[in-house]
């Protein structure tokens, strides 16, 4: 962390000296309007922000809140303790804490070296993250839907990735414009955000999570890694024996949470690569067929044709004429 940075977000704020002074309670008032505690992006964000940032207050107990925004923690040093559904999570230096709409949660006091980043987004800045990580991207999908659900049960997810130095370089440069408010800050931070989140999505099965379901929801994304990754030879045969689970369940699973058997999951993403080895190599369209996993040419025409109105050959002709691709 630049050290500039870290000795600016380390002064002592004008709340945080009131409790210096003796005063004993979180000042509601700079956080809600409500009797509940809800902490209001009105009184966070200004008018068409869509993100912000803000030190956490040190010094004392934060009682149970929760937001209608989404809130990401960042630990710069130190370390900040959350109490959600009764359990301690702790979030050490470099590590992230996503909460999701209406997750409730209360902070252990933090000491004046504990410096805490706390992300204030609205669901829609995810856009364009949501974009650079791919339509056809299943587990990515699922991870963002995470995000955005507004409901009474609190979802997070808590990354351990203090030793992916690119995470850790994406984060201080979004801090550093926030901060600073940079020119066309919008589009650079929505911009690094999807970065950021390209590189979380290897860290996925390995995150410490509290979702609804937490078992089933955890089993779901190692069956989207798997797919992601194991594509070309995938079965759901395969899966259920590597996963331990019954093919009828895992089957109700994928099919009750994405909407989406494991057939089309996986047709979702051979046809994904497909489009990127067309559009994107002169490879002949019969090794594209094999690359991602189909024996059978004829059967692979149709499908493709099915989803993209066009034969493979059609659509390489297209996209090269227009110099994108349209998935």
């Amino acid at each position: 962390m630049n050290a500039e940075l870290l000795n600016t977000l380390r002064k002592i704020t004008d709340e945080e000296q009131r409790i210096l002074d003796g005063n004993a309670e979180v000042e509601k008032n700079l956080y809600t309007s409500e009797r509940e505690f809800t902490v209001d992006s009105k009184k966070m964000l200004a008018e068409e922000q869509l993100i912000t940032i803000r030190t956490h207050t040190r010094f004392i107990y934060f009682p149970e809140h929760r937001h209608n925004y989404v809130e990401v923690i960042y630990v710069l040093n130190g370390s900040v303790t959350n109490i959600i559904g009764g359990k301690e999570v702790v979030v050490k230096k470099g590590e992230l804490l996503f909460l999701n709409q209406y997750t409730k949660h209360a902070i252990l006091p933090a000491g004046e070296s504990d410096i805490v980043v706390n992300f204030i987004i609205l669901p829609e800045f995810f856009d364009v993250a949501s974009e650079m990580i791919g339509k056809d991207n299943v587990l990515a999908d699922f991870l963002v839907n995470i995000l955005r659900r507004n409901q009474e049960q609190g979802e997070y997810l808590h990354f351990k990735v203090s030793d992916v130095l690119q995470v850790q370089n994406l984060l201080e440069n979004m801090i550093y414009s926030l901060v600073h408010d940079q020119e066309y800050d919008r589009i650079i931070n929505q911009t690094t955000m999807g970065l950021v989140f390209l590189y979380l999505l290897d860290s996925v099965p390995y995150a410490e999570t509290r979702i609804p379901n937490q078992y089933e929801n955890m089993v779901v994304m190692t069956a989207l890694k798997y797919i992601e990754q194991q594509y070309r030879t995938a079965t759901l045969t395969h899966l259920c024996d590597e996963i331990h689970q019954p093919i009828h369940t895992l089957s109700k699973l994928l099919k009750n949470n994405t909407g989406c058997t494991f057939k089309e999951l996986l047709q979702r993403k051979r046809l994904s690569k497909a489009v990127e080895l067309i559009c994107d190599t002169d490879l002949p369209v019969n090794d594209i067929i094999a690359a991602v996993g189909y024996e059978n040419n004829s059967y692979f025409h149709r499908i493709f044709k099915d989803r993209y109105h066009m034969t493979p050959r059609a659509f390489r002709l297209e996209n090269k004429k227009k110099d994108q691709v349209r998935i």
